[in-house]
Formats: C-alpha cells, structure tokens, sequence
C-alpha cells in the first residue's frame, strides 16, 4: 500500500491564497464590481474623487485650486445647445481655456467687482459616474456623470441640473482634465442674471 504523502507548508499557503483570491474575485462579481488592485484602489474610485474634488473647490470658492484641475492646454466647456460637437467658432455658454479661466478668476476676486459683494454660495450633487471610455495604452479616459447645483444669491434660489462629460489625462500627478463639457438641462431658461462661476 502507498504511504500518503503530507503536503509541504508552501503548498498549502498556495493554495489557501488562491482559495481567498477565488472567492474575493466571485464576491465582486455578484456585486458586479471589479476587485480592487494590489493597492486596494481602483479607477471608477479615483474618478470620483476627482469629480468630487472639483465640486468641492466650486462651492468653496477656491477658484485656483478648480483651475488646477485642468491641464495646461485644458477646456471648460458649456455649449448653448445639445447638438454641438464644437465649441471652437460657435456660440457657447462658456468656452474657455486657462487663460480665460484665469480671467474669470481675477474677475470673481477683484475688490471692485461689485456683483459679487452679495453674500452668495452654490452647492453640487454629483452622481451616476460612468467610466465610458479607458485607453488602456496611456490611461486616459472619458468619463460621464450627472450633476445638480443650487445657488443662492439675493435671496433667491436658483437651481441647475445637468451632464459633465471629463476628458481625462493621465499624468503623474494623476489624472487632469483636458476637456470638460457642461450641458445643462436648463441651459435656455430665462434667467435675471447671467452665471458669474463655473456649473
């Protein structure tokens, strides 16, 4: 009769882990989510947190810090209808490149602007994150998400609701974002006073 065998300590280890990574890999999935990389993050997280950072710095005012969330040669966009493509030649709501960021800027913070001497404040919701496109080469990605934003000034309350779609680079910091188109919902309604910051 064959004496058996005991299995080495390696070999169980082996095994035991793979038992583990089996059934984190099927707990996931019944979730319908991927496992977390070897850091314990992954991309969708990150991406939220960016687009939950943007929105902090809005409602914060820290209109350098929302600035710094694009790339050098990056795009905040608000086209005035749905079916534009193009930003460049056309009608827009906002068009703007740093340079024009940086305008804004100055404006929002100058000591004479005098609309903004009225106490006011916004407040973003931001949602639905979807990761709609992922270059597997550079890691770049286009992402899309929902938003609603209610701001208060001169007593009144207004509110806007909408779609972000970032296109988003990788870079070493992480990632920054190329281009960002706004399209707002309520984008044609009558308004008192046009948007003095960013959606």
């Amino acid at each position: 009769m064959a004496e058996k065998t005991k299995p080495n300590a390696k070999s169980v280890a082996r095994k035991s882990a793979a038992k583990k990574s089996t059934a984190a890999a099927t707990r996931a999935a019944a979730k319908g989510t991927k496992p977390s990389g070897p850091n314990g993050r992954d991309t969708l997280r990150d991406v939220e947190q960016l687009l939950y950072r943007q929105a902090e710095c809005l409602d914060g005012k820290r209109w350098q810090d929302f600035i710094e969330l694009f790339t050098e040669d990056g795009t905040y966009w608000m086209p005035a209808e749905p079916e534009q493509t193009t930003g460049d030649g056309v009608p827009s709501i906002f068009w703007e490149d740093r340079n024009l960021m940086t305008v804004r800027l100055k404006r929002l913070t100058h000591p004479r602007a005098w609309s903004q001497k009225t106490a006011w404040g916004t407040n973003h919701v931001i949602g639905n994150v979807t990761i709609e496109k992922e270059d597997a080469r550079t890691g770049d990605l286009v992402v899309r998400s929902r938003f609603h934003m209610m701001e208060f000034r001169n007593d009144t309350t207004r509110h806007f609701a909408g779609s972000y779609i970032h296109h988003l680079k990788k870079t070493k910091a992480g990632h920054r974002i190329k281009l960002q188109r706004v399209d707002m919902v309520n984008a044609e309604g009558p308004y008192e006073y046009v948007l003095q910051a960013w959606v």
